[in-house]
């Protein structure tokens, strides 16, 4: 362990600097302007891993952005470790709340504050110095494979087909990832599943064209009012959401598990003032972290319609549009659900407007038992770090491609991710302290060297 520490405090300034090289570029994968920066940012990754020791790396093409490929065989009869991550990152929006240039890496109070700092540049380059320090000390105990991709952020629509293509190439024992977050510093976690998503946009459309709302206020369904209504009625008063059929196939939790997932600490006045609001809600008969982790929900991301700009525009619009998107439990079906979503959509528009629902992208949930050897070894790995058993917990967001690989490879993901709340990711400012960095390439070693020993 100290050999581990040491290593890490010698070489901190150079991974470091590695790691600037990846932040600096604005790879940004919903944006078209950005499609160089795309492939200058898997050429930098490619290097890197070259770098850190593997046998090989190559680019992929794909339909989208390119896939960064490589491995590492030291004995085709040992296990293997396929490390997945995402060199892709959200836009800057709104860049005028950045402290400093998101796409200038900073560190700040014991934080690197660049946008993909935690999200998951920042996490994904963990593995690679972690699997550096392992050949460098000729430790390393299994065959390591890594994918690298560039499509995560906008529901990675090229990698399922990319995988089924290369199964053979990909094919391993457990896929590990970094791109979710603890507890916190003082309570580490692991997380043991995640939630599926299915994501939408509505449009509602009325007269054929903008009217003026005196003319014709009061005598014409307005689509902006009668969006408004629609999504109103889509949750009822006690949090639950009204879409016929949501709930099927939700599996409710055992009293024992809800226990077991009740050790997390937390905080409601603190969670509260993190985020600003002074009171919360959701489904009733469910705590806090049972609503963003066990339950599944529907939320409006965004909604628009009509005049926006500056000063008064008196129109009744033509159309009106949201982005809604749910988060669903291991065994709901994205596609089951966007389909009972139209369809029920569409049942409960009002007379004198027609409803368009557009599926954008999609994944399923899925679970990790905790008495999995993996598991095991991650939790012994982070306990060892951490100085204490880590807590199962369940993220509440979701990695949609991750479900779609393990069924297409056999294999299951662990979830071994070290950002935190304070991260701020997706958002303006986001970082990664440098704790959680150096913590994190240390469990991941140690998981390696107990993963093998299982």
């Amino acid at each position: 362990m100290n050999e581990i520490k040491e290593y890490i405090g010698e070489n901190s300034p150079r991974f470091l600097e590695e790691l600037f090289s990846l932040l600096r570029i604005p790879s940004v994968s919903s944006q078209k302007e950005h499609k160089q920066d795309m492939q200058s940012c898997a050429e930098r990754y490619a290097v890197l891993l070259m770098e850190a020791g593997v046998d090989r790396v190559e680019i992929y093409p794909t339909a989208g952005h390119p896939v960064v490929f490589a491995e590492k065989i030291i004995d085709p009869y040992k296990p293997t470790v396929l490390v997945y991550g995402h060199y892709d990152v959200q836009p800057e929006d709104p860049a005028e709340l950045w402290k400093t240039p998101p796409f200038e890496p900073v560190v700040r109070d014991g934080a690197v504050y660049a946008r993909g700092a935690n999200d998951d540049k920042g996490q994904s380059f963990m593995h690679v110095k972690a699997f550096e320090y392992l050949v460098s000390k000729d430790l390393l105990p299994c065959n390591v494979k890594f994918i690298i991709e560039g499509e995560e952020e906008i529901g990675s629509p090229s990698l399922g087909d990319w995988a089924r293509e290369y199964r053979d190439m990909l094919a391993c024992d457990v896929i590990l990832v970094s791109d979710t977050t603890m507890i916190s510093e003082e309570v580490p976690s692991i997380n043991c599943g995640m939630r599926g998503l299915a994501y939408v946009e509505v449009k509602v459309t009325g007269p054929d064209k903008d009217l003026h709302s005196g003319h014709y206020g009061g005598a014409v369904t307005n689509p902006l009012n009668a969006l408004c209504e629609m999504i109103a009625s889509l949750i009822d008063e006690k949090g639950k959401v009204t879409v016929k059929g949501f709930y099927d196939d939700v599996i409710e939790l055992s009293a024992e598990d809800r226990a077991m997932l009740a050790r997390a600490p937390f905080n409601a006045e603190h969670y509260k003032s993190s985020i600003g609001v002074n009171d919360l809600r959701g489904e009733e008969g469910y705590s806090t972290l049972e609503r963003t982790g066990i339950r599944p929900c529907l939320d409006v991301n965004g909604i628009w319609g009509g005049y926006t700009g500056e000063g008064a525009k008196t129109v009744l619009p033509s159309y009106a549009r949201a982005k809604i998107s749910m988060r669903l439990v291991p065994n709901q079906d994205n596609v089951k659900i966007t389909s009972l979503f139209a369809e029920h959509f569409k049942s409960i528009a009002p007379p004198g407007v027609q409803v368009e629902v557009k599926a954008h992208h999609g994944g399923q949930g899925f679970l990790v038992p905790i008495s999995s050897p993996m598991y095991r070894a991650a939790a012994k790995a982070v306990s060892e770090v951490y100085g204490m058993d880590p807590v199962p917990s369940r993220g509440g967001g979701s990695i949609p491609i991750l479900a779609e690989l393990e069924g297409i490879l056999n294999a299951s993901p662990l979830l071994m991710g070290f950002g935190l709340e304070r991260d701020t990711i997706h958002s303006p400012n986001e970082s990664y302290l440098l704790s959680q960095f150096h913590k994190g390439i240390e469990s991941i070693i140690l998981f390696y060297k107990y993963y093998t020993q299982e």
